[in-house]
């Protein structure tokens, strides 16, 4: 450390004043944006699912005070806002170094005069020549901005998690409600089978099938009840909750828009918390390699302290002193070159991985989309089939009331029909769940 002059320190900074590292960070172009769609943008698609609150899209009052209560319990929720409050702490401290750094001795002691004193503040101030404090701060700012991305990402998943869990739980009560309305059928199907029996009008063989098929039935109920009392389980620990039952609404009842829109991929992409993260975390790498770049420059540090010293008595002598020292790195060059190669590693490691991450949300947002239109299309489907298989059901029990068919053409009727209206709870489910996949994988769940 070489000590200077301070009207040679104050020329020095206005001298390379501009040679500052300090650059804001802009987006990298990023070609294959454009595409991550797989098809032509049109005029909606500058509106997004997303924009929609999660109040809007999901209608059913009782979802909203499941999600509300999850909101507010949920640990993992509760972690990142800690994450958040060590970022805010850092930021500040960040900025409080373009401050002087002050502190105040005071030393009291006793000779041959008497008691003796001295007072003294001392004061220093680095100038920010080259940029570290602003790249800093800067990389705090990143450095917060992805805890609260990191916030919202996890707000967002949880509310998709709640919504699919209540979901599942509407679907299994729908198909524990069909297949108990099948087992009261099969039951129905087996006195009306030992009848015919008795009358000569059917052997034993169709009775131990309608048997089979009811003993079939009951074991399906058990495991739904067993799922159902499972999901319960997962739902209450998501809400922070001891396990418990939820009052629950009909699979029947809900009502989802007729048309999804995914807005341009840009725009709703860049929208989703886990990108903005990614995001953040690049704009971080960025400002930390141009800290590490500074340390190739001199630090300049003007310093200060003034006071009074004297015995007691004696208003003492007023003393002042000021110097400025300027500290250029000679030896360390090839620590600081390190420091630099593993800075600008970690920002390149960022950026594919912001990239990578636009990737996966594309490919998300499109599987999430044909989901969607699949599962539609296998709604009327099953619609279809459902209509014909009971129009089945009744030819069938006509033809054998006019002894023109057995019983067991019946039977298979009705099992195919039970087959059918199970498949087209699961595929509402599926619906639903794509609707839920697709508002997450565009960012949608913030408010």
């Amino acid at each position: 450390m070489k000590k200077i002059l301070i009207p040679f320190i104050l020329l020095t900074v206005v001298m390379m004043s501009s040679c500052s590292l300090y650059k804001e960070y802009e987006r990298p172009e990023i070609n294959f944006v454009d595409s991550l769609y797989n098809r032509i943008p049109t005029a909606d698609d500058y509106e997004s699912i997303a924009s929609l609150t999660w109040r809007e899209l999901f209608a059913d009052t009782l979802l909203h005070n499941l999600i509300e209560l999850g909101l507010e319990n949920n640990t993992d929720l509760e972690i990142a806002r800690i994450k958040i409050d060590q970022a805010a702490g850092a930021l500040k401290s960040s900025k409080l170094s373009f401050f002087p750094d002050v502190s105040f001795s005071t030393q009291v002691g006793v000779n041959q005069n008497g008691m003796s004193y001295s007072l003294s503040p001392t004061a220093s101030w680095e100038f920010d020549i080259f940029g570290r404090k602003h790249n800093t701060k800067e990389g705090a700012k990143a450095a917060l901005a992805s805890a609260e991305a990191y916030q919202q990402a996890v707000q967002t998943q949880l509310i998709a998690t709640i919504a699919d869990a209540y979901y599942t739980l509407l679907m299994l009560d729908e198909q524990l409600d069909i297949s108990k309305r099948t087992l009261n059928t099969w039951e129905e199907n087996i006195r009306t089978l030992s009848a015919l029996k008795r009358a000569g009008k059917t052997n034993e063989a169709a009775v131990l099938q309608a048997k089979a098929n009811k003993v079939n039935v009951e074991a399906s109920i058990l495991t739904l009840e067993k799922q159902i009392i499972e999901q319960e389980n997962s739902l209450s620990a998501l809400l922070g909750l001891v396990p418990q039952e939820f009052e629950r609404n009909e699979l029947s009842e809900q009502i989802f828009p007729d048309t999804l829109l995914m807005g341009l991929p840009l725009s709703s992409l860049v929208n989703r918390p886990d990108v903005r993260q990614a995001e953040y975390k690049l704009v971080e790498a960025f400002y930390a390699t141009n800290v590490a770049r500074s340390y190739f420059y001199p630090s300049i540090t003007l310093s200060g302290n003034a006071g009074w010293s004297g015995v007691s008595g004696n208003p003492g002598d007023f003393i002042f002193n000021a110097v400025g020292s300027l500290l250029q790195p000679i030896f360390n060059q090839g620590k600081i070159k390190a420091k630099v190669m593993i800075s600008e590693t970690q920002r390149q490691e960022a950026l594919l991985n912001f990239k990578q991450t636009l990737l996966d949300a594309g490919t998300e947002a499109n599987n999430a989309l044909i989901s969607w239109q699949t599962a539609r299309k296998r709604l009327d489907s099953d619609k279809l089939q459902i209509v014909y298989l009971k129009g089945a059901v009744m030819n069938t029990q006509l033809l054998m009331k006019n002894g023109q068919a057995d019983y067991l053409e019946v039977l298979t009727a009705q099992k195919n029909l039970l087959q059918a209206e199970l498949t087209e709870t699961n595929d509402k489910y599926l619906e639903i769940q794509s609707v839920i996949t697709l508002y997450h994988a565009l960012g949608g769940g913030l408010e």
